[in-house]
C-alpha cells in the first residue's frame, strides 16, 4: 500500500477528503443499483462492505433481509443516529464533515432500500409488518412521528414551509452530501401509502386473517381496510372476526382524530332569551358583587346580597339537516371511509339530522346506521361503475327545508349521465340548500376530479373542495354551528 493510500504521509491531509468522497460514492452507487436492478453487483457489494467495516458500522446494514429495527436492537447506539438522519445538518465552521457524511450515507441507504426496494411476489404478514416498521424508521429519519406521513396527519406543512426541491445544502451529485429529503415530504407521504397498498394487495390476506397470531401483527391502515372491505363477503368464522376487529380498530383511531377537529368549535351564539340555570357552576360571582355594592356595610365590613346573578349557557342552534352522498366506486375508498366516520360524528351533535347515502350504479340509504361508522362500512360494497342520478333520487326527497339543509356530495364525478346529474345538482343549489361538491376527502389530500364538472360547479358558485378532510370539517362547522 502506498503512502498516499494509507493517509499517513505528507499528502494525507489533502487525500483524506477524497477518500471519504469515494466511500460515500460507493454507497450511493450501491443504493441506486439495488433500487433499479434486482441483480446483485458483486463489486459494489464487496466495496460497500469494506466501507461499512472501515467506518465502524455493523455489516448487517448491508443485509437486505435485516430490518432497521433488528439492526437497532443489536446495536442500540444507532437509534439516536437514525432519528432526524435526513433532516438538514448545520455546517461546521471548518466546512463539511466528510467522515460524518459517509456514516450518514450508510445509515440512510439502509432505510431507503428497506422502504423503497419492496421486491415482488407474495407478501406475508411478517414481511408487511417489517416493512411498516422500516417505514416508521424512515419517517423518524425525516423528523416526523412514526405513521405521520402515511396517515397524512402532519409533517407536510412543516416541510412545505421550507420550500426547495430536496437538494442538499452543499452538493447534488451521487458523490455529494446526503440530500435533504425532508423537503420532499409532501411527495413522499403519498408514495409510502402507494407502496404499502401494493404490499397489502400481494398478501394472501385470507390465510393471514384465519391465523389469529398473524392477524394480530397486522397494523390497520387505509390500504389494508380497503382490501378487507373488498373481500369481507368472502370471509367467515375466525377470518371474518379478525377482519372486523381490524376495521373497528382503524375506525376508532380515525374517529378520535376527527372528533377532536369537529368539537373545537361546534357551538352557536349564547341564547339570552333562555333563562340561565340557577346552579352553582353558572353563578356569576363578579356580576353578583357589582350589582350588590350598594348593600355594602362599612361598619360590619359585610356585603348583603339581595340577588344572585347567573351566566347564560344556552346556545342558539337551528335544527340542521346534513345529507352526505358518497361515491363508493373503487376510486373513492379513502373518501368513503373518512366520510362515513365524519357523518357519524356530526350525527352525535345536538340538533343535527344526518342522512347518509352511498352509491355506484345503485344507491343505498345508510341513514339508520349513520351513527355507527363500523356497521355502515360493513354494509358498503366497493367497486362497480358510477351513476349519481340514482343517489340524487334518494337525496332530493330528504330536502324538506332547503335553507336549513346542507348536501355534501363526495365523488370524482366521472359520471355516465353527466348533464342530467349536474342539472339536478344545480336545482338543489338554486333551491336555497347549501350544496358542497367534494372531489376527495382523504387523509393524504390526493384525488382527481372530472374537469367537466369542476368548471360547471365553479360557474354555479359552488366550487369543488379537494384535498385534506380538514377542509370539509371547516366547511361543515361553519354552516352547522
Amino acid at each position: 500500500m502506498t503512502e498516499q493510500n494509507t493517509g499517513h504521509g505528507p499528502g494525507a491531509a489533502a487525500d483524506a477528503p477524497d477518500a471519504d468522497d469515494n466511500r460515500r460514492q460507493v454507497l450511493y452507487w450501491r443504493l441506486l443499483a439495488r433500487l433499479f436492478d434486482h441483480e446483485e453487483q458483486p463489486a459494489l457489494e464487496s466495496a460497500s462492505l469494506a466501507v461499512v467495516e472501515d467506518i465502524g458500522l455493523p455489516p448487517a446494514l448491508l443485509d437486505p433481509g435485516a430490518s432497521v429495527g433488528s439492526v437497532v436492537q443489536r446495536h442500540p447506539e444507532l437509534a439516536a443516529e437514525f432519528d432526524g438522519l435526513m433532516t438538514p445538518e448545520p455546517e461546521e465552521d471548518g466546512g463539511r464533515d466528510r467522515a460524518a457524511e459517509v456514516r450518514r450515507a450508510a445509515l440512510a441507504s439502509k432505510v431507503l432500500l428497506n422502504v423503497f426496494a419492496s421486491g415482488s411476489g407474495t407478501v406475508t404478514a411478517e414481511q408487511l409488518a417489517r416493512w411498516q416498521s422500516d417505514a416508521e424508521w424512515f419517517e423518524r429519519a425525516l423528523g416526523c412521528r412514526p405513521g405521520e406521513l402515511r396517515g397524512g396527519r402532519g409533517g407536510a406543512g412543516r416541510a412545505a414551509a421550507g420550500g426547495g426541491t430536496g437538494v442538499g445544502p452543499t452538493g447534488t451529485g451521487v458523490g455529494g452530501p446526503l440530500p435533504d429529503l425532508s423537503r420532499l415530504i409532501p411527495a413522499i407521504g403519498p408514495e409510502l401509502g402507494s407502496i404499502e397498498a401494493g404490499l397489502v394487495k400481494r398478501m394472501h390476506l385470507r390465510e393471514v386473517l384465519a391465523d389469529p397470531a398473524l392477524a394480530a401483527r397486522l397494523t390497520p391502515s387505509m390500504s389494508l381496510i380497503e382490501q378487507l372491505l373488498r373481500d369481507k363477503d368472502n370471509l367467515s368464522g375466525v377470518a371474518l372476526a379478525n377482519a372486523k376487529a381490524l376495521i373497528r380498530r382503524y375506525v376508532d383511531e380515525v374517529t378520535e382524530v376527527l372528533r377532536t377537529q369537529v368539537e373545537k368549535s361546534t357551538v352557536g351564539e349564547l341564547d339570552r332569551s333562555v333563562p340561565p340555570k340557577r346552579v352553582f357552576r353558572n353563578l356569576d360571582i363578579e356580576r353578583t358583587i357589582w350589582k350588590n355594592l350598594t348593600n355594602w356595610d362599612p361598619e360590619g365590613e359585610r356585603l348583603y346580597v339581595d340577588r344572585l346573578y347567573y351566566r347564560h349557557t344556552s346556545r342558539k342552534t337551528t335544527p340542521q339537516r346534513l345529507i352526505v352522498v358518497v361515491d363508493q366506486s373503487g376510486s373513492m375508498v379513502d373518501s368513503m371511509v373518512n366520510c362515513t366516520i365524519l357523518a357519524s360524528i356530526f350525527a352525535g351533535l345536538p340538533k343535527v339530522d344526518v342522512h347518509l347515502i352511498a352509491y355506484d350504479t345503485q344507491a343505498l340509504d345508510l341513514t339508520p346506521w349513520a351513527h355507527d361508522p363500523f356497521e355502515t362500512l360493513l354494509r358498503t360494497k366497493l367497486g362497480g361503475g358510477t351513476d349519481g342520478t340514482v343517489a340524487m333520487a334518494l337525496a332530493q326527497p330528504k330536502i324538506a327545508e332547503p335553507r336549513n339543509t346542507v348536501v355534501v356530495w363526495i365523488s370524482d364525478f366521472y359520471e355516465w349521465r353527466q348533464q342530467e346529474l349536474f342539472d339536478s345538482m344545480a336545482a338543489v343549489h338554486r333551491s336555497g340548500a347549501k350544496f358542497i361538491p367534494v372531489g376527495s376527502v382523504t387523509s393524504s389530500g390526493r384525488g382527481s376530479v372530472n374537469p367537466w364538472f369542476r368548471e360547471r360547479f365553479k360557474d354555479l358558485g359552488a366550487p369543488v373542495i379537494s384535498g385534506h378532510i380538514k377542509k370539509l370539517v371547516h366547511e361543515l362547522k361553519t354552516f352547522l354551528t
